[in-house]
């Protein structure tokens, strides 16, 4: 096998690899635990956000008054032109490969640029792999007695807190860690 073939095709069989991994991390569950304390009373701090999980679409799906939780319960939808780029990269991918093994095999004929039909799968693998319904908690925890305010414990996906941090963070005078707006993940 000649080397310009080899390194085509172990670049190719790399590429397929990674749509493979770009596949299951689109779909990865990113729940995160951040604690957020605020000065303002706790009913004023979740009232806000609750209204303003609302308006982006979020439901409530109950809580436990004993242990001072709320639920939310939001859709998830996927990309449509996320998929549609993978869709075409994974077809191209597809053909590439197809004409590799073509040139290796030439009694093979033409099938193997049946692979072309790979893209509009991973499509639909991403499409349904990351359309979820994604759950938001709230819980109040106690305060100390040097802490006046809400201290709560928001429990959800990462980008959905970050969400949080970044546009109530005035409003609401929220504060964390800051580890969320920090991570390079």
């Amino acid at each position: 096998m000649p080397s310009g073939f080899q390194s085509t095709l172990l670049l190719t069989v790399l590429l397929a690899i990674g749509l493979v991994f770009f596949l299951r991390a689109a779909s990865k569950d990113r729940t995160t635990v951040v604690d957020v304390h605020s000065p303002r009373p706790p009913l004023e701090v979740l009232n806000g956000i609750s209204s303003w999980l609302e308006q982006r679409g979020w439901s409530r799906d109950g809580g436990d008054a004993e242990r001072q939780v709320l639920r939310f319960r939001g859709e998830v939808s996927a990309s449509r032109p996320l998929a549609v780029l993978l869709s075409a990269l994974a077809a191209i991918g597809g053909s590439c490969f197809g004409l590799v093994l073509r040139q290796l095999a030439p009694q093979l004929h033409w099938w193997p640029l049946t692979l072309v039909l790979v893209g509009p799968a991973a499509g639909l693998i991403y499409i349904r792999r990351s359309t979820r319904t994604e759950e938001l908690e709230l819980r109040l925890l106690e305060s100390s007695a040097a802490m006046d305010g809400s201290n709560l414990r928001l429990r959800a996906h990462r980008d959905e807190l970050i969400a949080i941090e970044l546009e109530l963070a005035e409003s609401l005078e929220l504060s964390s860690d800051g580890s969320l707006l920090s991570s390079p993940i």
